[in-house]
This record gives structure tokens, sequence and C-alpha cells, in this order.
């Protein structure tokens, strides 16, 4: 075995008499631990609001979406249509016409976004799990139908069973008549609501869904349209559809999939991710300064022994590996306790959901936690680390010790 750990092992193993360089030797573990957890639990936190984000609007958006990159709409063709389709990988394209509109209900009326989109939409089933009321469908009783926001439908009172009151979308035209009749310059088309959906408050409260032949009439867009929505076969990777989607439609798009559709918000949530792993980390440095005096204690304790070792024929390089292997037991020890409680406290939230978002309109009732083993291992790893650096100066102190000292 080698000499430096094998005194290293005999000095973290206390024996039978428990002194206060033991004492010191135990908190600083404890500290170890603490931290080591404390930050697998803030970043597993972290993972799972990311999660989340992205689960909440994976219902919503598309796995990709062109747009384009000057104006609010584009031309679109069957040629151009045909191109897209043809990517290797393109299962259904979703044609989509999206503006503002007022939306009456009897005495009420809001401001809403009106998304129009064409049959494939309903074929992907992405909103289905979301219908709290009523059915996903564009056609009620024979004539247009429309699926609401659960927000929308709380500030109209809509009733889906009220066959007899449909509700009026109204929307500017686009005339150069000169006439002051506000009939003239004013669209208006009567829809029914089929259901209404609830995904998250930005959505609830502003969108509606009605088939693109409704959005045609409403906007007198023709062929023109907002954005593409792009379902994948599941065959083909999403990078290789937006690469080939990239080279089939030139610099004049925008090719989004739904992390960059989503883009500042995900951007948002690591940052602070890091900055929690950056500001645990600078306190785990200041709190190593506790076994940076036990280690000193340590090596002013043992100088006797230290004499001996030098006696006998150690090495300085010897003496200062004793140390350093000192702090690398504290370090790994405590880490992997840390990480072993950080694990169980994890998963117990994952099984049981303890801690609660304490919010009664929360979309989930308990705090959302994902493990990854990459943070596992850099929290180890910067645990770790911090800890030897404490460890230096100790050991390098250490070797220094004179065997002239102690005869």
């Amino acid at each position: 075995m080698n000499i430096s750990l094998y005194i290293a092992r005999r000095y973290f193993l206390f024996g039978k008499k428990v002194n206060f360089i033991n004492v010191v030797s135990i908190i600083s573990i404890i500290v170890v631990a603490f931290v080591t957890m404390s930050l697998v639990i803030a970043l597993s936190v972290f993972n799972g609001l990311e999660q989340l984000i992205r689960s909440l609007y994976d219902s919503f958006d598309p796995e990709i979406r062109i747009t384009a990159k000057q104006g609010k709409t584009f031309e679109i063709s069957p040629s151009f249509i045909a191109q897209i389709k043809n990517v290797n990988g393109v299962y259904l394209l979703t044609e989509v016409i999206e503006d503002n509109a007022l939306l009456k209900y009897k005495e009420e009326q809001v401001v809403v976004k009106v998304k129009g989109v064409s049959k494939d939409f309903l074929q992907e089933h992405r909103i289905d799990s979301t219908i709290v009321e009523g059915k996903p469908s564009f056609v009620k009783n024979g004539t247009d139908a429309a699926i609401i926001g659960q927000g929308v439908q709380y500030q109209l009172s809509v009733n889906l069973s009220g066959e007899w009151h449909a509700m009026q979308l109204l929307y500017p035209k686009a005339t150069h008549t000169g006439s002051l009749d506000p009939q003239k310059l004013v669209a208006r088309e009567n829809i029914l609501p089929a259901g209404v959906f609830s995904i998250e408050k930005q959505y609830d409260d502003n969108y509606i869904f009605v088939s693109l032949d409704f959005a045609q009439r409403l906007f007198s867009l023709g062929s023109k349209r907002s954005a593409l929505e792009i379902k994948s076969d599941g065959k083909v990777s999403i990078q290789k559809i937006q690469r080939a989607l990239k080279q089939v439609l030139g610099d004049k798009f925008y090719v989004q999939n739904s992390d960059e559709q989503h883009a500042s918000l995900l951007k948002a949530v690591k940052i602070e991710k890091l900055f929690m792993h950056v500001t645990i980390s600078f306190i785990f440095a200041i709190a190593s300064l506790n076994i940076f005096f036990c280690l000193t204690m340590l090596a002013i304790k043992k100088k006797k022994d230290i004499s001996i070792l030098y006696a006998l024929g150690a090495t300085p390089p010897i003496v200062k590996n004793i140390f350093l292997l000192e702090g690398c037991l504290i370090a790994f020890t405590g880490a992997i306790t840390g990480l072993a409680l950080g694990l169980g406290v994890c998963w117990l939230q994952i099984k049981y959901g303890f801690v609660s978002m304490g919010m009664e309109t929360s979309i989930v009732d308990a705090y959302p936690v994902q493990l990854h083993l990459a943070d596992f291992v850099t929290t180890g790893l910067t645990v770790i680390l911090i800890t030897i650096l404490a460890s230096y100066r100790p050991a390098m102190q250490a070797s220094k010790t004179m065997v002239k000292e102690f005869l």
C-alpha cells in the first residue's frame, strides 16, 4: 500500500480517542456533504423547471416552425408546399394564419390572438390532452367552430352549451375606399365555441384556434401564411430535418425547432442554473476554510510524527501527499455522502412531491425535479477540487517541518 495513503487513512480514522481536530474533521465532512447535497437538489430543480417549460410548450408549439424573416406573412404555392413535404422526415405540414382580432360574446369583448390552422393540425392530436371542456373540432352543428383558451372563456363567460349565442370576431379591413361606414371598415365573422383548452396562462388568456378557411375569410389573406408548422415522422432526427429545410428554403426564412422558439426563456433558466451553481460553489469555497484550519492544526499536532518519518527516510513529497490525501479523504467522504443524500431527497420529491409549489394556480402541485448524471459529475468534481485546493497550503507547510526541531 502507498505509505502516504496508509498514514492519511490512520489520521482519518480517529481511533479510540476523539479530540478537537477529530471534531473539526467531522464538521468538515458534514459541510462538504451538505454543500454537495444542496448543489444536487438545486440543479435538479432547475432541470425539472426546464423540462416543465418544454412539456408545456410542446402541446402548443410544433416540432419545427417556419416563418418569414421579413414581414408578418409570406406567399405560398402548391409547388412551395410540395418542396417542403418532400423533405425526408416531414410527416405533417400545418399552414397557419395568425393575427389579433376582437372577440365578442353577448355583452363582453376581448382582444385575442386568432390562430387559423389547416386540417393537418387536428391530425397531430397536439392539443387533445389539453382539452378541459367540449372537443377539439372546427365544426359544430354544421357551422364554423373554435377551440378557445380557458382564460378567454372566463373573461367572456362563454357557455359551450349555449347553441343560440355565437361568438363574433371583428377585424379591420385593409380598405382604401374612404368610406366612413363602420360596417364597411370591419370584417365580421360569427363562430361557435366547440372546445376549451388549458395549457399555460399566456396561451389560455389570449389564444383561440379556428380553421384555416375561417381565418382566410376573416383576415382576407388569400394565399399568404403567417407560418408553416412541421411534425416529423419520428424516424429522422429534428436536427436533420431542420438542416434539410434550411437548404430548401434558403435564407429568407427562419426554421426553428421547439427550443429555438423559446430560446430566450430556456436561456434564462440555464443562466439561473449556472449562477446557482457558482453561488453555492462560492459559499463552499468560503466554508472550505474549515478544512484548511483542520489540516493546519493536524500538521502542527503531527510535527513529531513528521520528524520521525524524515528520520526514517521519508521525503518532503511523501509528507505533502499525506496531508493532500487527508484532504481528499474528507472531500470524497463528504461528496459521496452528499451525492447520496441529494439523490435520496430528489427521489422522494419525484415519488411523493412533499415540497409543493405553494400556489393554488400553479401548473403542477409539487416542485418538478429531474436528475442528470452530468450534474452529479460536475458537482462531485467541483466539491473535490475546492477541497483539494484548501488542503494544498497545509500540506506544503507540513512538508517543511524540520527534523532538528525534535532532536
